[in-house]
C-alpha cells in the first residue's frame, strides 16, 4: 500500500480518536464544570459524580491513544506541536492530572470541607482544559507561525527551498511565534465554542442520567446554554470555513454539525433528554470532523507562508511503521469499540439522589491516620 494512502488513513483514524475523546470526555468536563452550579448539596454532587463514575477514566484513554497514534504515525506533527505549544499543552495535562486527584481523593475523608475543596479544584481543572482544547484546535485550523529551521545553524530555510512532499534534510518545522502568537480573536472564540459545548453536553448528560429535581434543573440549564453554544459554534465554524478552510468538502460536516445542534435545541425544548443528548453528541462529533477536514491536506498550517505548512505526507512515518499500526488497529479497534458500547449499556440506568446517603463513605477526620478502617473508602 502506498505511503500516501496509509498516511491519509491514519489522519482519518486520528480524527476518529479525537472525535471519541471530545464527545465522551466532553460530558465529563461538563459535569465537572457544573458540579458546584447544579449540585446544591452533598447528595446532588455525589449523584453527579456517580453518573460519570463508571466512564470518566475510560474516556481519557481516547486522548492517550490519539497522542500515541500521532507520535507513531506522524512524528514530525507530534514533535512540532508539542515543542511549540508546550506551555498550553502542559497546562492541559496538569489540569487533567489534578482532576484525577480531585475525583479520586474527594470521597476518602468524611468531611464536607474536604469535599468542597476538591469540588472546587475539580471545577477549575475542567474549565481550563475545556477552553484550551478549543484554542488548540482553532490554531490548527487558522495556522500558526511555523517556519522550517536548520537544526545546526538555527537559520530559517527559505520557503522556495522547501519541497512540498518531503522534509528538508537537517531541518525541522518549528513554531517560531511563541506562546502569545497562539492567542488571537479566532482562537479565543474557538475556546469559547468548546467550553460552551462541553457545558451543554454535561447538562444534558446529567438530565439523562439522573432523576427528579436535579434532572429537571439540568435540562432547564441545557435549554439556555444550548442556544448560546449553538450560536457561538455557528459563528466560529462559518469564520473558519470562509477564512481558513481550503476545502469545499468541509461544508458537509459543518452543515451536519449545525443540523445536529439545532435538532438538540429543539429536542431540549420538547423535554426529550435522550434525543437531545444524542443529537448534541453528533454535533460535537461532526464539529471535530469539520476541524480535521478544514485542516487537510496539512496537519499544521503555517500562517507565515504556505510552503512552511507541514502536510500529511511530510509528517507521516515510514511505510513499515504505518503498515504495522494498521494491522494492529484492525485487530484492536473493534474490540475497544465493542467494550465501550458494552460498558455504557451496562451502566445505562439513571442515578437517583434519594439513593445517596451523604453521611456515609470516607474516613472520619479523626481517623485519617488509622489504617484499620479499609471499609471506609467508599467511592463517590
Amino acid at each position: 500500500m502506498h505511503t500516501m494512502t496509509l498516511s491519509i488513513l491514519w489522519f482519518i483514524l486520528i480524527a476518529v480518536l479525537w472525535t471519541g475523546y471530545l464527545t465522551l470526555e466532553g460530558f465529563d468536563f461538563g459535569v465537572g464544570m457544573l458540579l458546584r452550579v447544579l449540585g446544591r448539596d452533598e447528595r446532588e454532587r455525589r449523584t453527579m459524580m456517580r453518573a460519570i463514575g463508571p466512564h470518566w477514566d475510560g474516556n481519557e484513554v481516547w486522548l492517550l491513544t490519539a497522542g500515541g497514534a500521532t507520535f507513531a504515525a506522524f512524528p514530525e506533527w507530534y514533535g512540532t506541536l508539542f515543542s511549540g505549544a508546550y506551555i498550553a499543552l502542559f497546562l492541559i495535562l496538569l489540569c487533567l492530572i489534578v482532576r484525577v486527584c480531585a475525583i479520586e481523593w474527594r470521597p476518602k475523608i468524611n468531611d464536607q470541607a474536604w469535599r468542597d475543596r476538591w469540588d472546587t479544584v475539580h471545577t477549575v481543572a475542567t474549565w481550563i482544559p475545556s477552553i484550551l482544547w478549543g484554542v488548540a484546535f482553532a490554531n490548527l485550523v487558522q495556522g500558526m507561525r511555523i517556519e522550517v529551521v536548520d537544526t545546526a545553524s538555527g537559520t530559517v530555510v527559505p520557503a522556495s527551498e522547501v519541497p512540498a512532499d518531503s522534509l528538508v534534510m537537517g531541518a525541522s518545522h518549528q513554531i517560531t511565534g511563541g506562546f502569545l502568537s497562539l492567542i488571537t480573536p479566532f482562537t479565543l472564540l474557538g475556546g469559547a465554542v468548546t467550553c460552551l459545548l462541553f457545558l451543554t453536553h454535561g447538562a444534558l448528560f446529567i438530565a439523562l442520567k439522573t432523576t427528579g429535581d436535579l434532572s429537571t434543573r439540568a435540562l432547564g440549564l441545557a435549554r439556555r446554554t444550548g442556544v448560546v453554544s449553538t450560536a457561538v459554534c455557528a459563528v466560529w465554524a462559518l469564520w473558519a470555513q470562509i477564512a481558513y478552510s481550503p476545502n469545499a468538502a468541509s461544508w458537509v460536516p459543518l452543515a451536519l454539525t449545525a443540523g445536529c445542534l439545532l435538532g438538540s435545541v429543539v429536542a431540549v425544548l420538547k423535554g426529550r433528554d435522550g434525543w437531545a443528548f444524542g443529537l448534541h453528541f453528533g454535533g460535537i462529533a461532526f464539529a471535530t470532523v469539520f476541524i480535521f477536514t478544514a485542516m487537510a491536506p496539512d496537519v499544521m498550517r503555517s500562517s507565515i507562508d504556505p510552503a512552511y505548512s507541514l502536510t500529511i505526507e511530510q509528517a507521516a512515518s515510514a511505510d513499515t511503521t504505518l503498515l504495522i499500526m494498521t494491522v494492529a488497529a484492525a485487530v484492536f479497534t473493534p474490540m475497544v469499540l465493542l467494550y465501550t458500547v458494552w460498558s455504557y449499556r451496562v451502566f445505562s440506568a439513571r442515578v437517583g439522589v434519594e439513593s445517596v446517603d451523604p453521611d456515609t463513605g470516607g474516613l472520619h477526620p479523626t481517623k485519617v491516620r488509622d489504617s484499620a478502617q479499609p471499609e471506609a473508602f467508599i467511592g463517590y
